[in-house]
Order: C-alpha cells, then sequence, then structure tokens
C-alpha cells in the first residue's frame, strides 16, 4: 500500500497535520437533546449547530482550511469583472485538469443546474451510474428522466468490491439502444457515488464508459465533487495506477471528458464551484447561464477570498498525504464496528462511514423512514449529527407512493482534516450503545411534506412515544449528563 501513514501494527489512521486553530463544541445533556429533536422535527437538517456535538452531517463546505488556504485569501483581487484571482485559479485548474474554459459557480448543484438547463429536453435521458439527489432533481424537473446502470453488485451493502460505484457497460448499450443515442442528453459518472456509500468507481471502468458513450456520439459529464477520495482508492486499490502520481492519475481521468464539474465545497477544502468544457463553442454556449444565475463570469457566486484558497486547495489535493486522511478515519470507523456486528457497507468508501439502516433497525418499515429515525436516534443518544440517506431522500412516486429507496443508510461524514481519533472513537461507542438497543427505535411519519428535496426542510413525528423510552435507557446507563 504506497504512501500510507499508520501507527505501528495496529493499522490506526494517524493525522498529517497539526490543530493550531480550535473552535469550542458543546454537548447538551440528553434531555436537552431530546426536545431539540422534537423542535426540529426529527430532521437533522433542521437542528441548530449551536445544539450538536459531532456534526457529521456533510463533508460540504465543512473541511478545514490549511494555513496556507488562508494566508493565500490576503491576496484576493475583489474586481466585479476581471478579477485576477479567477484567472489564478483558471490558470490551476487547466493545469491539473488539462481543459482550457471555467465557468464559475456558487456551489455544486449550481452547475448541475447549469447544465441540465442547457442539455435536458422534455422526455430526454441521462445516463449515471448512480444519482445524487440533486443531479436527479435537476433532470426531473425539466422533464428528463435518469437511467442509473450502476452495477448490480454496487448495491449490495456488505461485500469486499473495491470499485462498487462502477457502471454497468451492458445495461449502458440496452439503454442506448432502447431510448436512441439521439435522445440521451449526457452520461454523467459520480466519482464517487455519493448515495451508495461513496463508493469509488475505476479509473478503467471511467474509460470504458466514456469510450462507448463516444461511440455513439454522446456527451460525457464527470462529476467530480469528491474526486479526491476516489483519487485515493484508485492510487491504492487498482493496479494499473499504483505507480503513476495523483496528478497523473487526475490528468488521465480528466482527458475522458467534455465536460467536468465540481462542487469546491468538497473538492478543494472551499467553498464554491466550477464546470469546465472542453469544447470552445460549447463554453460560450453556457455563458449566459452563469451571467443569469450566478454572477459575472470572473467571479460566478464566489467569494474571491474563497477562489484564492480554493487555489491553494486545487494543489493540496494533488498530495496523497492529505487526500489518504479521511478515507483512512472512514475506514477505521467502519471497520471497528463491523466487528461488534453494526452492518456497516463495506467496504469503507469516501466521504463518510455508512450505517446499513435498513438490516440495523430491520423491525422499521421502509415507509416509515428507518434511516431517518436512526440518525435521529443517534442525535439523541450521542449528540451526533448524521444524514439519512434512503427513503426519506426519495420523491414520491406520481401516484403518491413511497419510493422506496434501493438502500437505506445513515451517513457519518468525515469532514477532511478536522475530527481526532478520541472524537472517533466516540462515534463508534455511542453507534455500538445504540446498536444494542436498536429495538427501542421505532418509526416516523411526515407532518409537514415538501413537494421537491423533502428530507431538506420536512418535519416528522414519531409514530409512538419511542424517542422518550429510548432516552430513559441511555439516561439509566450514562445518568445524567451535566451542561
Amino acid at each position: 500500500m504506497p504512501n500510507i501513514k499508520f501507527y505501528d501494527h495496529a493499522q490506526i489512521p494517524m493525522e498529517m497535520h497539526k490543530v493550531k486553530i480550535v473552535q469550542k463544541l458543546n454537548l447538551l445533556p440528553a434531555r436537552q437533546r431530546l426536545v431539540k429533536m422534537e423542535e426540529a422535527g426529527y430532521n437533522t437538517f433542521m437542528l441548530h449547530n449551536g445544539d450538536i456535538f459531532m456534526d457529521m452531517l456533510t463533508d460540504s463546505g465543512v473541511n478545514a482550511m490549511s494555513d496556507n488556504m488562508q494566508a493565500a485569501m490576503l491576496h484576493a483581487d475583489d474586481a466585479y469583472a476581471g478579477s485576477e484571482t479567477f484567472y489564478r485559479m483558471r490558470d490551476k485548474l487547466e493545469e491539473i485538469m488539462g481543459i482550457k474554459y471555467l465557468l464559475p459557480a456558487h456551489q455544486g448543484r449550481a452547475c448541475e443546474h447549469i447544465i441540465a438547463q442547457h442539455f435536458v429536453k422534455p422526455g430526454s435521458t441521462v445516463i449515471m451510474n448512480y444519482h445524487f439527489t440533486t443531479s436527479k432533481a435537476h433532470v426531473t424537473r425539466l422533464g428528463g428522466k435518469v437511467e442509473e446502470l450502476v452495477k448490480d453488485e454496487g448495491l449490495v451493502t456488505k461485500s469486499t468490491l473495491p470499485f462498487k460505484g462502477n457502471i454497468d457497460l451492458e445495461k449502458v448499450k440496452a439503454c442506448i439502444e432502447k431510448e436512441g443515442a439521439e435522445n440521451i442528453a449526457y452520461m454523467r459518472l459520480e466519482a464517487g457515488t455519493n448515495l451508495i456509500g461513496g463508493q469509488p468507481i475505476s479509473y478503467e471502468n471511467m474509460k470504458e464508459a466514456t469510450d462507448l458513450a463516444k461511440q455513439y456520439g454522446i456527451l460525457t459529464v464527470l462529476d467530480a465533487s469528491l474526486l479526491q477520495d476516489n483519487l485515493y482508492f484508485i492510487k491504492i486499490r487498482e493496479e494499473s495506477m499504483k505507480d503513476k502520481s495523483i496528478r497523473e492519475i487526475t490528468r488521465m481521468i480528466a482527458d475522458l471528458f467534455d465536460i467536468v464539474y465540481f462542487s469546491a465545497r468538497k473538492f478543494g477544502f472551499g467553498r464554491g464551484g466550477g464546470i469546465l468544457v472542453r469544447d470552445e463553442a460549447m463554453f460560450h454556449e453556457l455563458e449566459d447561464y452563469v451571467t443569469m444565475f450566478e454572477g459575472f463570469l470572473t467571479y460566478g457566486g464566489m467569494s474571491v477570498k474563497e477562489m484564492e484558497a480554493l487555489i491553494i486547495g486545487f494543489e493540496e489535493t494533488m498530495d496523497m498525504d492529505v487526500i489518504s486522511q479521511a478515507p483512512q478515519f472512514i475506514k477505521y470507523c467502519v471497520d471497528e464496528l463491523d466487528k461488534y456486528g453494526v452492518p456497516m457497507v463495506t467496504p469503507g468508501g469516501g466521504l463518510g462511514a455508512h450505517i446499513n439502516a435498513r438490516e440495523f433497525v430491520d423491525h422499521i418499515p421502509s415507509e416509515q423512514y428507518p434511516s431517518g429515525a436512526l440518525v435521529a436516534a443517534l442525535y439523541m443518544c450521542g449528540g451526533i449529527r448524521g444524514m439519512e440517506r434512503g427513503t426519506l431522500s426519495e420523491e414520491r412516486n406520481p401516484d403518491g407512493t413511497e419510493h422506496i429507496a434501493s438502500v437505506e443508510m445513515v451517513r457519518l461524514a468525515f469532514p477532511r482534516r478536522v475530527f481526532t481519533l478520541s472524537q472517533t472513537e466516540y462515534v463508534i461507542d455511542r453507534v455500538k450503545w445504540l446498536y444494542d438497543h436498536r429495538h427501542l427505535i421505532g418509526g416516523l411519519r411526515f407532518v409537514h411534506e415538501p413537494k421537491t428535496l423533502r428530507f431538506f426542510t420536512g418535519k416528522l413525528e414519531p409514530v409512538s412515544d419511542w424517542p422518550q423510552k429510548l432516552m430513559e435507557a441511555y439516561i439509566a446507563e450514562f445518568g445524567e449528563e451535566i451542561e
């Protein structure tokens, strides 16, 4: 295993950085956490950050900047038009990706909006290895449909498959023949696949899929938001890539695609986003969307200070010591819980440790949102905010019935360079306790259900008094916590 830092023999991950600035955390007493969960409508998105001890909701926009990134912010050129910061960012991305044209945007879903707005027409199809919530919503909002063609084994939660995000090439061929190449708006590959556990896609599979798309004249699009984790996995798991540098692998991947877009809230350790376009004519076709929806072409809704920091962040993403940190901590968390018997998504992927909620609380029917119930229980029993990634994150079928998710997961995200090993051990301990008392967790139902992306702002209630019984058991064991 190349260039991976562990303590002797124990396979305990080692931080390759030192802490220079700290931020105080707050752990509310258990009874207060129950009240806060009730006030939030059993939706962890609706919790106040000040009421959270370990925020593992997401890795988006909450990663730690390095000293060099923060220092770079002082160099920002805040001109509305023609900012030199933009040109430095564009040039750095061209150096890394080999793509000349950059359209800046305020975050990843803004990039998805622009791409879908231009290419998706009513009745058209977008091929994906797996969808992300917003990427799918932008397509369906415009009258298109998404075909998720990940290999079947990618949906098997417990396995040793190294690249569970790989797209099924036979399914792709069948889809193109069925829909007609002229009706395929584009093929979007996500590296790695967020909603099935941050699972990576191999370089070989990306190459084969994009070669196939090009045979049919289909536009190829890479969602590079989680690319840095995927680069790590390609380096250590794909035999043909082990002698390649991270920079070389990045360029090889980018060379496969017509468009590369990313959320810099993940890729680059900052906030913002961008669309890299290979073809000049296509770039000019997309320009108007930036000025209409985002801002001028040299800031695109981003703060130039953040853009300046991202230039350094992109370069740090080329460092194996930097990008290995989150996957190693995730692996440690997943392995420790798996050894205890907690049903985990294995092998550990990028982004976070993922609990298989369908097995963890197998007594809760999918219509009562087992992932949502489990993530609420985890906050109440530890002050840990995770994210539901299951049926609650889906949209209802046209007839109003639930669209049951293919996987029910709770995501415990590991923002990059943020948490320590002792904090990780605390999370492991609380998940173990909750697993031992899982029979106390019950289901949820909506009391306020938005029509689109309901998991963000919807409010729910328990189907019984299970939260009170769960907290009684917790306090009986751990005692009354003092604020």
